[in-house]
């Protein structure tokens, strides 16, 4: 909204120049996002508390509902996704450019995932049974938006050359084309992402901390993605227009540590699907546009592994009718053996951060 407004008056003052560069709208974003959780945080938290939206100690494991009882979990609020989707929306209409496709569509996607977990998280805390919207009604939900999304993805880039493309890690020439592919690749993408952040969100501060350093990832790989000389010289496919996404990332990496603040351990707030959906939906989504899925399971490797541990559990139980793994989310699967969860937090935050940094080498080894 900014650039809109005021990079036209560049010629009566030279400030507003500044506007053109992603970079600085991006560190302007960031800290844009984190100032609004942290201004309006308490207040949100203030009537989470009164509404007593507390999320249920409703976990399958009667080990692990025994370890949280009694302890201040019983009592925290849920619902805390809406700091994060208040700072996120402010900051990009602010820093983004509204002009630009993959930002406006990303923004509706962040919405729209929220929406589907505010609404679930709403029915667990307020109904009796609080089992919330059942399971496959909710993927319903997701994968109707995931499909909007795509479809809207498909028909602006199916004319592009290398738009529709696969491209793989290390090996240059392995770039395929997908074509009507493309959309199943980007609702598996968007929606498996965004469950995959769901799974993880059990412990004070994992999920939110994991995600910030996965979005500074891939605000790096938008950034270069978007920027032709640079995408030529990795071999990797250049997509006009994606760097504006270094902007939506650095506001989800802002809101992200903005709602840490409140989040980290002992937490005082829970994000719930309202959050958790949301975000996992934005990497998703970026990575997706920026034709970088694979480097997606390289980066976002901790959050992979929670969702196919859960999806492993799941079909092993309803096909055998037992357990093939001890306990999923494999997140929580370390309290069971003793682990404190700040120890795990901040483990897996080193992993992922590894995973990181390796994702940006698998652009250059090639």
């Amino acid at each position: 909204m900014l650039y809109e407004f005021l990079y036209p008056l560049t010629k009566y003052v030279g400030a507003f120049n500044l506007l053109r560069y992603v970079s600085f709208r991006a560190i302007f974003a960031a800290l844009t996002a984190f100032f609004v959780c942290v201004v309006v945080g308490p207040g949100i938290i203030r009537q989470l508390r009164r509404a007593r939206a507390r999320e249920p100690n409703d976990c399958p494991s009667p080990d692990l509902v025994r370890l949280r009882e009694g302890t201040a979990k019983d009592r925290t609020p849920s619902m805390g996704g809406t700091i994060i989707l208040l700072a996120f929306v402010v900051s990009l209409l602010l820093f983004g450019r509204l002009d630009n496709l993959y930002v406006v569509l990303g923004i509706w996607t962040v919405v729209a995932f929220s929406l589907v977990g505010a609404v679930d998280d709403w029915m667990k805390l307020t109904r009796p049974d609080h089992r919330g919207m059942r399971p496959m009604r909710k993927l319903r939900l997701q994968a109707l938006v995931a499909a909007v999304v795509v479809t809207v993805l498909w028909l602006a880039v199916r004319r592009e050359p290398g738009l529709t493309s696969l491209q793989m890690p290390i090996v240059k020439e392995w770039v395929f084309d997908l074509g009507p592919l493309y959309l199943l690749v980007g609702f598996v993408v968007i929606v498996g992402t965004s469950n995959g952040v769901n799974f993880t969100d059990g412990m004070d501060g994992l999920a939110i901390g994991g995600v910030a350093i996965t979005s500074l990832t891939f605000l790096a790989i938008a950034y270069i993605t978007g920027w032709a000389d640079v995408a030529r010289y990795l071999h990797i496919i250049y997509v006009p227009g994606a760097s504006e996404l270094a902007v939506f990332l650095a506001a989800v990496v802002g809101a992200g540590l903005g709602f840490l603040w409140f989040n980290c351990f002992p937490a005082q707030v829970f994000m719930g699907d309202t959050g958790s959906l949301a975000l996992g939906a934005a990497l998703g989504y970026v990575a997706f546009v920026c034709r970088q899925e694979m480097v997606l399971l390289v980066a976002g490797l901790m959050f992979v592994a929670d969702g196919i541990s859960v999806i492993l559990q799941i079909a092993s139980y309803r096909l055998t009718g037992r357990k093939l793994l001890p306990f999923a989310p494999l997140s929580n699967w370390w309290i069971l053996r003793g682990q404190h969860e700040v120890k795990v937090t901040i483990r897996y935050w080193i992993v992922m951060a590894l995973m990181g940094a390796l994702s940006l080498v698998l652009l250059k080894v090639r």
